[in-house]
């Protein structure tokens, strides 16, 4: 089984602090990070560098979408607070759903720990 896990944080989010929540998320869930292909994001934080070295660190795939193109992906669990803030109401749910392509389905609904908001797809298939 193949995951994509979503995340959202805010600026300047360290590798460190971006590991442990992504990895307690997955061990709450009783899912292995050798599962995992993909994390994804908005594209601003996939540029910066803690994302690129955790994401390298971990051997992921790291991909990053527009908040434009965040903000048409249907979630279960929409936040007016991120939209004004980033542009879109979603981050970790809406790019583990368009990272997961057509058909993939949410697994685990985004989940906070440590300030950053974590959400779990699977491809379709």
């Amino acid at each position: 089984m193949t995951l994509i896990v979503g995340f959202g944080a805010r600026t300047g989010v360290a590798a460190g602090v971006l590991a442990d929540a992504v990895r307690g998320v997955l061990a709450d869930e009783g899912l292995a990070c050798t599962a995992v292909a993909v994390l994804a994001t908005l594209d601003r934080r996939a540029a910066e560098e803690g994302p690129r070295e955790f994401a390298a660190a971990a051997g992921w795939r790291l991909l990053g979408f527009p908040a434009s193109e965040l903000a048409g992906q249907p979630v279960p669990t929409p936040s007016a607070v991120v939209g004004m803030a980033v542009g879109t109401p979603s981050v970790a749910e809406a790019a583990a759903l368009r990272a997961a392509g057509p058909g993939g389905r949410l697994i685990v609904a985004k989940r906070v720990r440590s300030g950053v908001t974590v959400a779990v797809a699977r491809p379709a298939g």
